[in-house]
């Protein structure tokens, strides 16, 4: 009686190898979980970007179409204390057609290492 008693405990308890493997389940799991946090916290990082190099933009662009055509000139600058990581570059030029005025306006985000610039390429006729 007491030997068929040993059975039943031994049985009701979890071998290595099933514990290994649950192991290896939850290791599995456990890496998509993080490698899924990280991808997402990268996303988050560029729609920031993206949005807000956009409207940078959109600003500086508004700046650059409301001053005379005459006074359109190539130049670089930043955007102040409430946006310290980013800079912007202006290239005016001569485009293909006559009194149009090629304007480029470039938006960098200094500290993000790779897919940190926003470009803008818009026509200003300068006819006077």
């Amino acid at each position: 009686m007491q030997g068929s008693r040993c059975k039943e405990r031994g049985a009701r308890g979890f071998t290595l190898l099933e514990v290994m493997i649950a192991m290896s389940i939850l290791a599995i799991a456990l890496v998509a979980v993080f490698q899924s946090q990280s991808q997402s916290l990268s996303m988050k990082n560029d729609a920031r970007f993206a949005t807000t190099a956009a409207l940078l933009a959109q600003g500086k662009m508004a700046e650059l179409e409301a001053a005379s055509a005459r006074d359109l000139m190539s130049g670089r600058g930043d955007f102040g204390e409430l946006f310290p990581d980013y800079i912007w570059e202006v290239v005016v030029g001569e485009s293909a057609v006559q009194d149009l005025k090629r304007i480029e306006l470039v938006v960098v985000h200094n500290k993000m290492p790779v897919n940190n610039t926003y470009q803008i390429v818009f026509y200003k006729y300068s006819a006077i």
